[in-house]
């Protein structure tokens, strides 16, 4: 492949970067999406495109949850307190899932984040979240349930791919967390799943999976490209989430999020 097929990546990543800030979730869904189209085009093997796929995603995930995280606590709008009772159960948990889906074929793993990523379009699409009229004067929620939460939360995300975000956000503003504080604690705690899924990943896999530039299912092109391109774009995003009434684009990209589903299956 030349360099400039390697451009692929960052474009990518602008796309998913953009789609994140302006959604809040759903960018990791497409980026798994796309790769298991595209890696076989360079060389990986079809039946391990899907793990690499997730590798990779989750790998990117690292370097756009610290830009994120950074920004939202510049603004104060992570719960320091509350990522501490996650965080270990979402290391735990990232760890574990990622053990499982290196155990799973490549076709179980489609059909997985397909049906995830159906729940994701609901959720988009038509879901709703409560939250208090001032949640300002919560304390921030502690304690052991926290992390059990946190552990299902890093298992179901490293099988799937993602940071988490569709999960911790709606748990935080059900325990009367802000939306916009929970979102900036979930960007936080994407990190911890990003790292521990993405090292499971590395270091679980069969001796030799991908063929070059990668270690264990992480395809190194892939997961730089993605992120720095997203770590960029991200910003566009929420200002365009400003600029555009959004519950019509949210069932836009709700459908487009259902054609991805119907498409996963047949990748690779």
């Amino acid at each position: 492949m030349s360099l400039l097929s390697y451009l692929l990546f960052p474009l990518l990543g602008l796309v998913a970067g953009v789609l994140a800030g302006l959604l809040g979730i759903g960018g990791g869904l497409v980026i798994i999406a796309a790769l298991a189209w595209m890696l076989p085009l360079f060389g990986i093997p079809p039946e391990a495109s899907m793990h690499a796929a997730l590798a990779s995603s989750l790998a990117s995930i690292v370097l756009t949850g610290l830009s994120s995280a950074r920004a939202h606590a510049r603004r104060g709008s992570v719960l320091w307190p509350t990522v501490a009772w996650l965080v270990p159960g979402m290391l735990l948990g990232g760890w574990l899932g990622s053990d499982l889906a290196v155990a799973l074929d490549g076709t179980a793993l489609r059909w997985i984040v397909a049906g995830y990523c159906l729940v994701a379009a609901w959720q988009i699409g038509f879901g709703r979240t409560r939250a208090p009229a001032d949640g300002s004067g919560v304390a921030p929620p502690r304690g052991w349930p926290l992390t059990v939460a946190g552990t299902g939360i890093g298992a179901l995300s490293a099988v799937v791919g993602i940071g988490g975000g569709s999960m911790t956000v709606p748990l935080l503003v059900w325990r009367g967390v802000q939306p916009v504080r929970a979102v900036g604690t979930s960007s936080a705690c994407g990190v911890a799943i990003g790292l521990a899924s993405a090292l499971g990943y590395a270091l679980h896999a069969p001796a030799g999976a991908l063929p070059q530039h990668a270690v264990g299912y992480v395809y190194l092109p892939a997961a730089l490209g993605v992120a720095a391109a997203s770590v960029l774009a991200a910003p566009w995003g929420t200002r365009l989430a400003h600029a555009i009434s959004g519950q019509a684009l949210r069932r836009v990209f709700a459908l487009f999020l259902l054609l991805v589903a119907l498409s996963i299956p047949w990748s690779g």
